[in-house]
C-alpha cells in the first residue's frame, strides 16, 4: 500500500494535507482489496481497516463504494492524486511537440502502457462483474468512453499535421486507435496469449503505425 502521496516530501503539515494522505491511504486500500476480493465482496469496514481509519472517514470522503471505484481507477489511470486531467498532463505537449509522428505513436503507447500497468487489475474486475452490476456496467461504460476522448486527441493532433494515412478522417483514425489500443487489446494479449507488456507495446506501435500512416506517412 502507498504510505505517502506523490509530490509530498515529508508529513503532512495542514488540515488539507493530512486530508489528501487520508484520501490517498483509502484509496489505494479499496484498490488492493477489489482485486484480492472483487467489487462486490470488498466492504468499506474492510477498506477502512486496510487504510487505517475509521468507517465513518470513508463515507465521509467518498460516499460510497462506487464512487470509490472510481476514484481508484482514476489514480490509477494518471498515476498520482494530483487534480490534473489525463490529457493535460505534460507527457501530451511532448507528443504534440514531437516533430515525428511514428516517435509521436511510440510515445503514445508507451504512456498506454504505463496507465494498462496501474488500471488493467482493476477494469479486469469491473469488466468481469458488469453483467451482475448496473454500478460496474456504468463504470466500465464511463472509462470506455474516457479512453475514446484520449484516443480522438491522438487522431486530432495528427490530422492538424496531415500526417494521417491518404482518405482517413479523424473519426477513422480515433476509431482504429481506439480498438486496435484498447484496454479489451491488452488482456487478450497479456492474459490470454501471454504476452509481455512490452511485447503488447511494441506490436501495437508497430500496427498503429501501419494503419493511421500508412506507406504515405512521412
Amino acid at each position: 500500500m502507498t504510505d505517502t502521496v506523490k509530490g509530498n516530501s515529508g508529513p503532512p503539515t495542514t488540515r488539507a494535507e493530512r486530508a489528501r494522505l487520508t484520501r490517498r491511504r483509502i484509496i489505494d486500500a479499496a484498490a488492493e482489496l477489489f482485486v484480492e476480493r472483487g467489487y462486490g465482496a470488498t466492504m468499506l469496514d474492510q477498506v477502512a481497516e486496510r487504510a487505517g481509519v475509521a468507517v465513518q472517514t470513508v463515507y465521509f470522503h467518498f460516499g460510497n463504494k462506487s464512487t470509490l471505484l472510481k476514484r481508484a481507477l482514476d489514480v490509477g489511470a494518471v498515476g498520482d492524486d494530483e487534480p490534473v486531467e489525463l490529457l493535460e498532463r505534460p507527457w501530451l505537449e511532448r507528443i504534440k511537440a514531437e516533430p515525428d509522428p511514428r516517435r509521436m505513436i511510440e510515445l503514445w503507447v508507451a504512456n498506454s502502457r504505463s496507465i494498462m500497468g496501474r488500471v488493467a487489475p482493476i477494469l479486469a474486475v469491473v469488466r468481469g462483474s458488469v453483467g451482475a452490476d448496473p454500478d460496474l456496467a456504468a463504470q466500465w461504460q464511463a472509462n470506455e468512453q474516457q479512453r475514446r476522448t484520449a484516443h480522438r486527441a491522438l487522431a486530432q493532433i495528427l490530422a492538424d499535421r496531415g500526417l494521417l494515412r491518404t482518405g482517413f478522417t479523424r473519426q477513422d483514425a480515433a476509431d482504429l486507435t481506439f480498438l486496435i489500443a484498447s484496454v479489451e487489446s491488452y488482456f487478450l494479449a497479456t492474459a490470454t496469449l501471454g504476452w509481455s507488456p512490452e511485447h503488447w507495446e511494441s506490436t501495437t506501435v508497430s500496427i498503429l503505425i501501419s494503419t493511421l500512416l500508412g506507406p504515405a506517412g512521412p
